[in-house]
């Protein structure tokens, strides 16, 4: 009996990857539709806003963000994004402002969070999480 070409491993048909490689080579690379290149001030600051309410559930925050890999956010998060929130104060880890605090001596110590109440729902009142499946949409 024959085997289908479906059932060959990668190996057998002369590939140096495993399956699990070729898989994600495809989610992460080879996919249609996937956006390549740097990010857009509003996807920036839409995966903050996401990242404030979701923490870092990051298959979660791509579904928000058409042609981009979980991967790829949480790449540009840790490499990018972080720096931009410290830079304008805000812990990236808890979004609470951060402050100095100066001694008599006039030196600067280590940031010390400011004391800010507030909900998720206050930090990003305009966000829509509502998760819901559906059938695709079709265009006439």
């Amino acid at each position: 009996m024959e085997r289908g070409a479906g059932a060959l491993s990668p190996r057998r048909r002369g590939l140096l990857r495993c399956g699990k490689s070729c898989r994600l080579r495809w989610i992460n690379y080879l996919r249609p539709g996937l956006r390549r290149g740097n990010f857009t001030m509003e996807e920036d600051e839409l995966i903050i806003k996401l990242y404030s309410r979701l923490s870092n559930r990051w298959s979660l925050i791509a579904a928000r963000l058409p042609g981009r890999t979980d991967n790829e956010i949480k790449n540009h998060w840790n490499t990018h994004v972080s720096r931009k929130l410290l830079s304008r104060g805000i812990d990236p880890a808890t979004h609470r402002r951060l402050i100095h605090e100066e001694k008599e001596t006039g030196r600067l110590l280590p940031y010390k969070q400011e004391k800010i109440r507030s909900s998720s729902s206050n930090r990003c009142p305009d966000l829509n999480l509502d998760l819901c499946l559906s059938p695709p949409s079709q265009k006439p």
